[in-house]
C-alpha cells in the first residue's frame, strides 16, 4: 500500500456508531443528573447549568429519548463488533504484564501511538471497561425504570436502591472514560480525524 493511500482504520458501521454513541451518552449523563438532582443519593448535586431537560419531567424525557439510541446503536455496535471478529482482534490477547508495562509507560507520558489501528492494552481495557458500564447502565436503568416488570433482574442486582447506586457507579466510570478519552484525543488529535475519516 502506497503512502498517498493512508492505512483503513476504523470502518463506517463504527464511525457511525462512535458518533452515535458520543451523542446518547451526552444526552443520557445530562439529563440523567438533573435526574439525579430530583432525588440525590449523595450530599451534593450537580449545577443546573450543566443538566439537561429544564426540570424533571423534561429531563426524564430526554432520558428515554436518548436510552432508545444508546440500546439500539449500542446492539448494533455490539453485534458487529462480536460478528465480524473486530472485537476478537482488536481487544485481545490482553495480558496483566503487557497491561502493566503499558500503565506504568502511559503515566510516564511515554506511551507511544504511532499506529493508530492497534491499541495498547491501557486502551483495550479502557475500551472493554466502556462496554461494561454501558451494559452496567442499561441494566441497572431497566431496573429504575420498570422495576416491577423485571423483578429477576431487579433482585441479581440487589433491589431497586441498590440499582441506583449501581446506576450512579456506572455513570461515574463513563464520565470518567469520556474525561481520559477525550484528553487522549487533545493529545493525539490524528485520532479524532482517523474516526472521522476512517484512515
Amino acid at each position: 500500500m502506497s503512502s498517498s493511500h493512508p492505512k483503513k482504520i476504523h470502518p463506517l458501521w463504527l464511525r457511525c456508531c462512535h458518533w452515535v454513541n458520543a451523542i446518547a451518552i451526552a444526552g443520557m449523563m445530562f439529563s440523567g443528573w438533573r435526574i439525579y438532582n430530583a432525588s440525590p443519593l449523595f450530599d451534593f448535586s450537580f449545577p443546573a447549568a450543566i443538566t439537561l431537560g429544564g426540570w424533571l419531567g423534561g429531563a426524564l424525557q430526554w432520558h428515554f429519548a436518548m436510552m432508545w439510541v444508546l440500546v439500539i446503536n449500542g446492539a448494533v455496535y455490539l453485534t458487529l463488533g462480536i460478528a465480524s471478529g473486530r472485537f476478537r482482534r482488536k481487544f485481545f490477547p490482553l495480558s496483566p504484564r503487557e497491561l502493566r508495562d503499558d500503565l506504568l509507560q502511559a503515566l510516564r507520558g511515554k506511551l507511544q501511538h504511532a499506529d493508530l489501528s492497534h491499541y495498547n492494552a491501557v486502551q483495550k481495557l479502557a475500551y472493554l471497561g466502556a462496554i461494561f458500564l454501558g451494559i452496567g447502565l442499561v441494566l441497572s436503568g431497566l431496573v429504575l425504570w420498570k422495576s416491577v416488570q423485571f423483578p429477576l433482574l431487579r433482585e441479581l442486582l440487589g433491589g431497586y436502591e441498590a440499582a441506583r447506586y449501581i446506576h450512579f457507579f456506572c455513570m461515574s466510570g463513563m464520565a470518567l472514560f469520556v474525561v481520559i478519552h477525550l484528553l487522549m484525543v487533545l493529545l493525539v488529535p490524528r485520532t479524532l480525524l482517523a474516526m472521522l475519516r476512517g484512515r
